[in-house]
């Protein structure tokens, strides 16, 4: 496996299952998208390991031998794994923190065992490794403004957690077909929902109130992620002011269906995802001209 091919191989992968967030990528300069293609590649490998629904080998040797393969490659040694080459390659040359990878490869491990979570915070705890790490890692790519490295970590966090918690609330049906309820049991609870009201073919009015409120949270995340769009060079903010605006569209389908989540996926039309990639496209346009003329700049 090439280097060229394996990052091919990530884009593929970006492409068939990142919809919303491949279009928002063709929006940064061309150098910056392959290794976010890398990253989302790495990252749905790992989620394919654990969330299949036509994987039935041991799931957990398949996970441990891609968290052999990160170390060893870290560490020098060739590795077999196709998507890795493009990982390692863009871990490297970013210094991408080993921190993060670890608490993304915790996480992922965790969905082999746990099927449930007590507390909002509980929910976090796995969502700071499944998501909120996806967003620092991919900070380094996308570039903070001089001096606002550390401002801008919180808010790819918070970008991180909204995306996870939109994917959470579409997914209720698929998420239990596995095994799994990503709505915490102390909300359940309170609305006096129970796991045989997400089994229905129909969203019930107490889950609605359930589904409502967790759709606020979600708002509280994109609202805390969008002040770190403008800590971004200029070239990355058109692609994660569409890719906030395509995840945030796939929220408010949610609302507007009356939080009928159990009888259908929820899109965004194309038309609008089109609509959304257009109209930042000028700005990405200009603003990666611009910045490809500042780096040919004499200093």
């Amino acid at each position: 496996m090439t280097l060229t091919a394996s990052y091919e191989r990530c884009r593929r992968l970006h492409a068939r299952y990142g919809r919303s967030y491949y279009l928002a990528t063709r929006l940064l300069p061309a150098w910056k998208r392959r290794h976010v293609h890398a990253l989302y590649g790495f990252a749905r490998h790992a989620d394919e390991i654990v969330d299949s629904f036509t994987m039935t080998a041991d799931r957990a040797g398949a996970l441990d031998a891609l968290a052999a393969g990160v170390a060893a490659g870290l560490a020098g040694e060739r590795v077999r794994d196709p998507v890795l080459p493009a990982f390692l390659h863009t871990v490297r040359s970013f210094a991408i923190e080993r921190g993060d990878i670890d608490a993304f490869l915790r996480a992922m491990r965790a969905d082999l065992s746990v099927t449930g979570y007590q507390s909002y915070d509980d929910l976090l705890g796995y969502m700071e490794g499944s998501a909120a790490v996806i967003g620092t890692m991919m900070l380094p790519i996308l570039e903070p403004v001089h001096g606002a490295e550390s401002l801008a970590r919180e808010p790819a966090r918070q970008l991180g957690l909204a995306f996870q918690l939109t994917n959470f609330l579409r997914d209720v049906s698929e998420d239990l077909a596995r095994g799994r309820v990503y709505l915490p049991r102390d909300d359940l609870a309170t609305f006096g929902v129970e796991e045989a009201h997400l089994r229905l073919p129909r969203t019930g009015p107490a889950v609605r109130e359930l589904l409502a409120f967790e759709a606020e949270r979600a708002r509280e995340h994109y609202r805390a992620a969008a002040g770190g769009i403008e800590l971004l060079v200029p070239s990355s903010r058109p692609c994660v002011r569409a890719a906030l605006e395509l995840y945030g569209g796939i929220l408010t389908e949610i609302e507007r269906s009356g939080y009928e989540v159990l009888a259908r996926r929820a899109r965004v039309p194309r038309r609008r995802r089109a609509a959304t990639f257009v109209r930042h496209l000028l700005a990405s346009t200009a603003t990666g001209r611009a910045e490809r003329l500042l780096r040919l700049e004499p200093s």
